[in-house]
């Protein structure tokens, strides 16, 4: 069964620069590797700001300062949602793509996720697809003010919309029955 949330796109025009890591569960435990997840965020948003260049005036923030910092926060958010909800009992890996148009830098995470996320997670998908992110994005910091246990709240992904003009989407795939496992991408396309 194939679900389809928000903007997201597969049939993106293929892009001649792009970077994918995998990260692969049989060797370490996810979970280990979610101190890494800065190094791979920093990792791939340097590769990125290789393509665009660099000003004179170091005075002000240049493009590629600007492209990293977004890059770096948004690989960052989306290595840790998948690794905070990748189903840890399959040999799914999670894997980041990350392709360079001369419009947008759209990036694709895919993770399995646990059969009792599923629900939950179209539910928060379904609310800020449908709200404004600006209004859903103060609402969610004053319920974490309140609430310091509140997790999946959707924050990040809030952040991307209202900070950097993303434009997010979601795919959610059931790869196998028995035993059940479903994989969620969740696209990011970013204008550059």
């Amino acid at each position: 069964m194939l679900q389809i949330f928000g903007d997201f796109q597969d049939d993106y025009p293929p892009s001649q620069e792009f970077l994918s890591l995998a990260f692969s569960p049989s060797s370490a435990p996810i979970r280990q590797r979610w101190r890494v997840n800065g190094l791979s965020a920093d990792f791939v948003a340097d590769y990125m700001t290789t393509f665009f260049p660099g000003e004179d005036d170091l005075s002000s923030p240049s493009q590629q300062d600007k492209v990293r910092d977004a890059v770096s926060f948004i690989a960052n958010e989306l290595l840790e949602n998948a690794m905070k909800f990748s189903d840890e009992t399959s040999a799914f890996p999670i894997q980041i793509q990350l392709h360079l148009h001369s419009d947008a830098l759209v990036f694709y995470v895919t993770n399995s996720i646990k059969s009792d996320d599923i629900i939950r997670f179209q539910t928060l998908i379904q609310e800020i697809v449908s709200s404004d992110p600006d209004e859903l994005y103060i609402q969610r910091l004053e319920a974490n003010a309140l609430d310091d246990a509140n997790s999946g709240s959707g924050l990040g992904l809030l952040i991307m919309l209202t900070n950097y003009a993303a434009r997010l989407g979601w795919k959610f795939e059931t790869l196998t029955a028995k035993p059940p496992l479903t994989a969620v991408t969740t696209m990011v396309k970013m204008p550059v």
